[in-house]
């Protein structure tokens, strides 16, 4: 393989959500991590860590800059999830204390450690392995990192997704990650990566709030939507899964952004509404879809910035 240039940035491969579960040889299955997507490029002493949308996250995560940093490998770059854990389960939640804060304390990071756990490589000294199989890039992966804490490998299981699915979702894993051994990364969605949900959750664009009742502070709940053709569809009101802290930080974003117009487009909305520029996206777990598309017992899981608005869509 010819020696290339190191790219600068490598948009990252994304997986397609399915309700079809099954196993078949040559396909890896690997636990879905509910965390926040990362490249980690290395040249020389540089280390940059990217969000999905090319965001650097140097700052807010300095303990894995460093685990990087000490990495034999001189120039590499390698997808993973960033993570905080809870047991021995991801939680997004968790990981939400860390996302916000450039410069963490010590105190901040014992109390809550973050993980790099790595799926794939991307390019390894001179050579661009996005052409190779996906188990040519995990083993390359494997022997051409070091794993020791808070870097971490991601094993996968082959052929049998049934079992690995049914098993993750018994330990309270957010599902699992079907990808096709053979395949290419691409720097798009592909059917080669398939998305085996135990638990039914996505981004929504947060386009406005209604006040809050009784003893709560900040606001009552989140009013919440997705892309549909280029326009903002309402998909319901989210109500639960906020602390008193979360409330008073939200509440303070959502003042700045307030509007005298709906961003939404049609449907029935709320009376008693307060409109918002839709720039910020929210986490949201549900039970289900009604039938006139609005969320089910919808509940707040935290604040994402490494996507931005426009691409949230409803996820089929």
């Amino acid at each position: 393989m010819a020696e290339t240039p190191q790219p600068e940035w490598i948009p990252p491969m994304l997986a397609v959500l399915t309700a079809e579960r099954f196993s078949q040889p040559g396909w890896l299955f690997e636990p879905k991590l509910d965390g926040e997507r990362a490249l980690a490029w290395k040249r020389g002493r540089d280390v940059r860590l990217w969000s999905r949308n090319r965001k650097l996250l140097n700052e807010e995560y300095p303990e894995l800059v460093a685990a990087f940093e000490a990495q034999r490998a001189g120039a590499f770059i390698a997808d993973g999830e960033i993570v905080a854990l809870d047991g021995p389960v991801t939680s997004f939640s968790m990981l939400q204390q860390r996302m916000q804060v450039r410069h963490p304390s010590p105190a901040l990071r014992k109390r809550v450690p973050v993980w790099f756990y790595a799926f794939d490589l991307l390019y390894l000294e001179g050579r661009d392995l996005r052409v190779l199989p996906l188990t040519r890039r995990k083993q390359l992966l494997k022997d051409g990192l070091d794993f020791r804490d808070p870097l971490r490998y991601t094993d996968h299981v082959e052929t049998e997704g049934e079992a690995v699915y049914e098993e993750a979702c018994r330990q309270g894993w957010e599902g699992i990650i079907a990808k096709h051994g053979a395949s290419r990364y691409v720097s798009k969605r592909s059917h080669d990566w398939l998305k085996f949900k135990c638990v039914r959750e996505q981004e929504f664009v947060i386009g406005g709030y209604t006040d809050p009742r009784g003893a709560r502070t900040g606001f009552g709940a989140l009013l919440v939507g997705y892309y549909e053709s280029g326009r903002l569809r309402y998909a319901g009101k989210v109500g639960t899964g906020y602390d008193t802290r979360t409330l008073e930080r939200l509440a303070k974003q959502l003042g700045k952004l307030k509007t005298s117009s709906s961003p939404f487009n049609g449907d029935a909305l709320p009376r008693d509404a307060h409109w918002v520029a839709p720039k910020l996206v929210a986490q949201i777990g549900f039970t289900e879809w009604t039938g006139d598309g609005k969320l089910r017992h919808p509940r707040f899981l935290g604040l994402r910035d490494d996507k931005e608005p426009r691409e949230v869509t409803r996820e089929e």
